[in-house]
């Protein structure tokens, strides 16, 4: 089994260059730090029929994500490495987006975000800007929306986010019983009307240094609750910067940077140790055979 790992400002993904299909089982091995390679998910190369490429994208404790900003700008470099052309369609498996690739990093047009309920989904019967959810002994307000995957984004006021407890928030509300499929969260702030800082706690991940989709949906939630206008939104995170335009319907492009730090191969017997013997084998391929 072969993998190119690459990082979007510390958010780091592998990619199945060749090898067996993926079970849970491997994928929760592998992107162990310790004891496998590591990595805050796997991105597998499907086939598509309505894309030109396709991906499955998994999260390291061997759940599906529907879909990852990161992951998709990670996937896109690897794709133009291997010769895909500059532009192109990804299908995620639950949704089809536009990839370019630049010099300068790579851009993901995202879709529109969503507050229907049923769409995000959470349990409420009306959009959730400003709903009231009790973590231990305090009340959140929360905005939930969903840009494929969901969301959860808490505003707060405090300069300094990382005297909050929230990370303690993020894995409570990640699986809180209001959110069906569970749920990203975000803690945020405005720092002007274009900028915004925020900590992200990752479904299926936890604590995670960068997400591109987490950016998206902070920005999407500032539009939608004023705070922040419809343009070019600058995204802070602990990894680094994302760029998020967002218009007034809350259509999302992401941009930002992509670093490909180099190849890793797993040693069969490491596999075998494990007894992580996948269930088929088969040659990755998408729709456009790269070479």
């Amino acid at each position: 089994m072969e993998l190119t790992r690459a990082h979007g400002l510390g958010n780091d993904y592998l990619v199945l260059d060749d090898g067996p299909a993926l079970t849970p089982e491997v994928v929760v091995q592998i992107c162990d730090r310790h004891r496998g390679v590591g990595g805050d998910g796997i991105l597998e190369p499907r086939n598509s029929t309505r894309a030109d490429f396709g991906v499955r994208i998994w999260n390291p404790d061997g759940s599906v994500a529907e879909k990852s900003g990161n992951g998709l700008r990670i996937f896109a470099r690897w794709l133009r490495d291997h010769d895909a052309p500059a532009s192109f369609t990804v299908d995620t498996g639950t949704d089809v987006v536009r990839c370019t690739v630049r010099r300068d990093g790579v851009t993901v047009e995202m879709g529109r975000a969503t507050l229907v309920p049923a769409l995000v989904p959470h349990t409420g019967h009306a959009e959730w800007t400003a709903e009231p959810l009790t973590v231990g002994e305090q009340t959140l307000y929360v905005t939930a929306l969903a840009l494929g995957n969901p969301h959860c984004v808490i505003w707060r006021d405090e300069e300094e986010l990382d005297t909050l407890p929230w990370k303690a928030w993020g894995e409570h509300l990640e699986t809180a019983g209001v959110f069906p499929n569970r749920t990203n969260v975000q803690v945020a702030r405005v720092i002007d009307r274009s900028t915004v800082e925020i900590r992200i706690w990752e479904r299926g991940a936890g604590v995670t240094l960068a997400s591109g989709s987490s950016s998206c949906g902070v920005a999407a939630s500032g539009v939608r609750t004023g705070r922040l206008d419809p343009g070019r939104i600058e995204v802070r995170m602990p990894g680094g910067v994302l760029f998020v335009t967002v218009s007034p319907e809350l259509d999302l492009l992401l941009e930002g940077p992509v670093e490909v730090v180099g190849r890793v191969e797993i040693d069969p017997r490491w596999m075998e140790a494990r007894g992580l013997v996948p269930r088929a084998a088969r040659t990755l391929r998408s729709s456009r055979r790269l070479e």
